[in-house]
């Protein structure tokens, strides 16, 4: 089996593992769009204030796939010593994050509803994050779109050179075929090792909130799998 390392570095196509869908949005996602985005919009940011960011004494947390914030609101209020940056393409979510955000006062959220891959690339400095989760991404479900899924080595390669020494990535799925897949892309990564006693899941941490599409999963019986590795110290 093939493996890399965090020193090999492989320039490969982005594949685009997400279909970006506007929806409809309500005044208030608008305004906050419109006015509220480009305080909190970490690539908005002068260079200066993204080092302030990452460079602060506050572990930094990044949430890719934020949804509607739900998750990372509640983390952001339960870990105040603690920033994190919330990612994701839907800009109605985005706004909806944005209005909790400055309604709850919260000063520890940067967002961003680009590409993760043009973040990793161009904002976010290499060995800056405490912690990346990626919660229920898009399974992709059928065969011919597996391609399509945003877990693949190339991908969390990317994401490890981002990570502190003893960093986590904290992946969670309610589709046991994706987390199978997860966990073999893991195992060519040997800088990246599994924290579960058998190497595969563990039950869900206290720091992770249950959230809205693991509800509407555990609805349709669905099991959930966390992932959790850390890289070599």
């Amino acid at each position: 089996m093939k493996t890399v390392s965090e020193e090999q570095t492989t320039k490969h196509h982005a594949i685009r593992s997400f279909v970006r869908r506007e929806g409809r949005m309500t005044a208030g996602q608008k305004r906050a769009l419109s006015e509220l985005l480009p305080r909190f919009d970490i690539s908005q940011q002068s260079k200066q204030k993204q080092k302030d960011f990452f460079d602060s004494s506050r572990p930094v947390e990044l949430e890719i796939g934020c949804g509607n914030g739900d998750a990372v609101l509640a983390m952001a209020e339960s870990r105040t010593e603690h920033n994190f940056l919330a990612v994701d393409v839907h800009r109605p979510g985005i706004g909806k994050l944005l209005i909790e955000t400055e309604s709850r006062q919260l000063t520890n959220i940067s967002v961003s509803d680009l590409d993760i891959n043009i973040l990793l690339t161009n904002v976010i400095p290499d060995g800056s994050l405490f912690r990346v989760m990626i919660f229920f991404p898009d399974p992709w479900h059928k065969k011919k779109h597996h391609k399509r899924r945003l877990i693949q080595v190339p991908f969390l390669s990317s994401i490890l050179a981002k990570l502190i020494p003893s960093g986590e990535l904290h992946i969670a799925t309610d589709w046991q075929d994706y987390a199978d897949h997860i966990v073999n892309v893991l195992e060519q990564i040997p800088a990246l090792h599994n924290v579960s006693e058998n190497g595969s899941y563990t039950s869900r941490p206290t720091h992770r909130p249950e959230t809205r599409f693991e509800r509407r999963g555990l609805k349709l019986g669905h099991e959930v799998f966390d992932i959790i590795t850390r890289k070599s110290s």
